[in-house]
């Protein structure tokens, strides 16, 4: 599996969508930097997020997720509670090549501030707004600014097609829009 350059990530965002809006060049002054790196593409946070509050004294389960665990915030920048965490979504929509699998990393710029950002891979012929999940680790408020990078998706091409990509499989969170909630497929 290698890693793909900028020109062929530029390629696949022009002529197959597969980032939408594509920013085609890195843009830094003045913001945590977004678009078109070298090997990667530095996707930006929209302005929708969830917060995770314990009003209600909730169990976090995965299989039985109870919404009213979040609070619903749009706003150009949200605060996360110390030692907390918040869900929001990426403004690109991507549509993953059958051949390519995505990795994700934080932006170096929070995760010197204590912010730690996960996103699950994005399988072969996923598509959607991605769900990031943000972490603030530290015992202070921690700030996310909308609509400026969030993190850094890499993509690698595997040697052969898969037998059964994401698309194949109808993924649970396949064409997801807006942040998104765990679930469990209920069995039948």
């Amino acid at each position: 599996m290698g890693i793909q350059p900028d020109h062929w990530i530029r390629e696949q965002a022009q002529k197959n969508g597969m980032i939408e809006p594509f920013v085609e060049h890195l843009t830094r002054e003045g913001v945590i930097s977004y678009g078109l790196s070298s090997y990667g593409y530095d996707a930006r946070v929209a302005d929708e997020f969830k917060i995770f509050t314990n009003v209600d004294s909730a169990t976090v389960d995965p299989k039985n997720f109870c919404s009213s665990s979040f609070v619903d915030r749009q706003t150009d920048c949200c605060i996360i509670p110390p030692n907390s965490f918040a869900l929001a979504r990426t403004v690109e929509y991507f549509r993953i090549p059958r051949d390519t699998l995505v990795i994700c990393l934080g932006k170096s710029t929070y995760a010197r501030c204590g912010i730690i950002v996960n996103v699950t891979p994005l399988e072969p012929e996923w598509e959607g707004h991605v769900t990031l999940e943000f972490s603030n680790t530290t015992p202070l408020p921690a700030k996310i600014y909308a609509n400026e990078g969030a993190c850094q998706f890499l993509f690698l091409k595997g040697e052969s097609l898969c037998e059964v990509s994401y698309g194949d499989r109808k993924g649970k969170y396949m064409g997801q829009r807006g942040v998104t909630l765990p679930r469990v497929e209920k069995s039948a």
